[in-house]
């Protein structure tokens, strides 16, 4: 016998999940033609020494596309992610909790990967 507004209140915005499905759609699009660059680069690099792979990730392009790759993979990892738990996690407490640590490995991952492109680059 509750009102249709009764049922909703309190269950957040209808207009925040826009903006997290456009982000998600988004990052998608764009791992796309990274991971295919990213795989052509590394099957041109099957068989060659250290220094070859350091000279190719010392180039701007290839270290610029290596960041953007570990950039969008742990953003959409991170919403793919979000949408999960916010769908089969139902204690609001547990999922505050998962949520904020998920994002804290994604981070901790993507700084990770960026650190180590970095090196490889300028050979730190």
């Amino acid at each position: 016998m509750r009102s249709t507004l009764g049922r909703v209140r309190g269950m957040g915005s209808a207009r925040d999940g826009t903006h997290h499905f456009f982000a998600q759609r988004l990052t998608a699009i764009a791992l796309v033609p990274l991971t295919l660059w990213f795989v052509y680069s590394a099957v041109g690099l099957i068989g060659q020494d250290n220094g070859a792979v350091h000279e190719w990730a010392s180039h701007q392009i290839n270290a610029c596309g290596l960041i953007a790759l570990v950039i969008a993979t742990f953003h959409h990892a991170q919403l793919g992610l979000q949408t999960v738990i916010e769908d089969y996690v139902h204690r609001e407490g547990t999922k505050f909790i998962v949520l904020i640590g998920t994002k804290l490995v994604c981070a901790a991952f993507a700084i990770a990967g960026i650190v180590a492109v970095i090196k490889l680059a300028f050979g730190g």
